[in-house]
């Protein structure tokens, strides 16, 4: 019965929980963190659960829900994960989780600040798990409110803004110096990513209607436009252009990216977590899910050039995180850098290079997410994030964060042992034989990652120490320990035994690719069976317990 309603509940306890705190002082903190952390870790513990379930025997989507939420407009709670899905719903709740005890020490507002977290990990979750567009849809606009209200409620100016302040600067507050991201002011930013998102989110809705109209059956199911797919042949590649750009500027790639590292740099900890781990990878995520899904021929004919693109975003991410002093602008443009290495997995339409870049979609959450956990603690023991102005010598400080920064950085520039290296080792092999060129670049673009990080930990942590910087603690409590084991924990242990996470997402990537081999045919044996267990809408609602496909996925082997 729990399994019936499984989706339900990691979906849900989020906002519960948020809705409790509602009725909570902002003095009872001890009630307040604890509300936060029970919630969030329940969502966690049902989303291990769920992963560890997943049959990635049987694959297809799983664990189905679905209610009729408008008949006559053809709209239904309609969810279920794929072996695609599953895995970022737990990255959703586990930066979630962590991000708790990350902000345990906010002082300005906890209350507020707890609940925009829970709505913001409930609503990426939602876009995760839903399998009708509508619904997807709005989880996506749902994850944009909270990141707008974290920049500007409990963000932070970058110190090349205050120095502009201080100096009576005019262009401090103006538009002028739009291209001088590392000068902006916490407003700025937050205004800037809403724009971008909201303009993509425009061209997207655009997108969806379109399809909703032209497909003439009446629904916003994602299985049976899959599975009556040749009604939208005519005017496939507008339907992808459309639901590409729109799902583009989220997934930070060029050039619809540079509101990305601006929030970051002004988004407190926990929200900078959320936004580099699964935020942003909600536009690969719906790119898959509608693009690829929806419309294999157009997204076929259309990939090399966004091979083209996500080299740029490589190199250009990469040259501008070495050029950087703010220890959250070289992170956020390393992450920048990242989403090419995903984007050239998923051009590649191979099984290794596509199972490869949903692999680093989660790696990448878990690394990212660590980094600016450290970054947010840092913060709160220095006051500042400019590199220089530590003075070095950090480690003799503190050294518990000094190793996780270590093994942070070390995932996120791909050293063996860490998830990020199988992910870049499977874009890698599954590339080299459609984007050979575009693959040897991508890898000697690794070298100017290593330098900038290993530039950033010397500066940090191994120079002489800096007196001014005598008040500095190390991490000791189980509080600030324990998100910073959890992540770094999950991204080593998967880096050295990612079996299990590669046979769930070769589940859901085997249906994409028997989707790209034969697009203007019947549905694939998968697809065929999704629709066969998918509930059919009626008056009343209903709910529907696990979907098992008949036959097994497409085998890896052969592609």
């Amino acid at each position: 019965m729990f399994a019936n309603h499984l989706l339900s509940f990691i979906l849900f306890t989020p906002i519960v929980g948020a809705s409790l705190l509602f009725l909570v002082s902002n003095q009872r903190r001890d009630i307040v963190h604890g509300i936060a952390a029970a919630f969030a870790g329940l969502s966690l513990l049902g989303s291990a659960y769920l992963v560890f379930a997943y049959d990635h025997v049987a694959g297809g989507f799983q664990f189905q829900e679905h209610t009729v939420w408008s008949k006559e407009l053809g709209i239904a709670f309609f969810l279920g994960v794929d072996g695609i899905g599953a895995p970022m719903v737990l990255a959703s709740a586990m930066l979630m989780f962590a991000g708790i005890f990350v902000s345990w020490h906010v002082k300005d507002r906890l209350k507020e600040f707890y609940i925009n977290l829970l709505v913001l990990g409930s609503a990426t979750i939602g876009v995760y798990m839903s399998l009708d567009l509508f619904f997807l849809f709005f989880f996506y606009e749902l994850s944009v409110i909270p990141m707008y209200l974290f920049l500007t409620l409990w963000g932070r100016h970058t110190k090349g803004y205050l120095d502009m302040k201080k100096a009576g600067d005019p262009l401090a507050d103006s538009v002028a110096h739009f291209f001088n991201f590392n000068r902006s002011s916490k407003e700025y930013a937050a205004m800037k990513l809403t724009l971008y998102l909201s303009l993509g989110a425009v061209v997207a809705l655009l997108g969806l209607l379109l399809v909703y109209v032209d497909s003439g059956l009446h629904t916003f199911n994602i299985l049976e436009l899959a599975e009556k797919g040749s009604l939208l042949k005519s005017k496939e590649n507008l339907y992808f252009w459309l639901i590409f750009l729109g799902f583009a500027p989220i997934a930070a790639i060029f050039p619809f990216h540079s509101w990305s590292p601006v929030g970051y740099a002004a988004a407190p900890a926990a929200a900078s977590m959320m936004h580099a781990g699964v935020l942003k990878k909600l536009g690969h995520f719906t790119i898959i899910r509608i693009c690829f899904f929806l419309f294999p021929t157009a997204t076929q004919q259309w990939m090399p050039i966004i091979a083209v693109l996500c080299v740029i975003n490589i190199f250009y991410g990469g040259l501008v995180a070495f050029l950087q002093k703010d220890t959250k602008f070289v992170v956020g443009y390393s992450s920048v850098a990242h989403m090419g290495y995903i984007f050239l997995g998923m051009a590649s339409l191979n099984m290794i290079s596509l199972t490869g870049a949903v692999f680093f979609l989660f790696a990448d959450a878990m690394a990212m997410g660590l980094l600016f956990a450290l970054a947010g603690y840092i913060y709160y023991q220095t006051h500042t994030l400019d590199i220089p102005s530590m003075g070095g010598g950090l480690a003799s400080k503190m050294p518990f964060i000094a190793t996780c920064f270590v093994i942070g950085s070390a995932a996120s520039f791909g050293m063996p042992g860490a998830m990020n290296f199988i992910g870049e080792l499977m874009v890698f092999l599954g590339s080299w034989r459609v984007y050979p060129v575009q693959t040897i670049l991508a890898a000697m673009a690794i070298t100017i990652t290593w330098a900038y990080y290993f530039r950033m930990i010397r500066d940090m942590f191994f120079g002489e120490p800096d007196p001014k910087m005598a008040h500095v603690v190390d991490a000791r409590s189980v509080v600030d320990r324990l998100p910073l084991v959890l992540l770094a924990s999950m991204t080593i242990f998967f880096g050295l035994y990612p079996a299990p996470f590669i046979n769930v997402i070769q589940s859901g990537v085997s249906t994409i690719i028997a989707r790209m081999e034969s697009p203007a045919q019947s549905p694939s044996p998968a697809v065929a069976a999704e629709m066969a267990s998918a509930p059919v809408p009626a008056e009343t609602p209903a709910v529907e317990g696990d979907a098992k496909p008949t036959e097994a996925p497409v085998s890896a082997e052969g592609h």
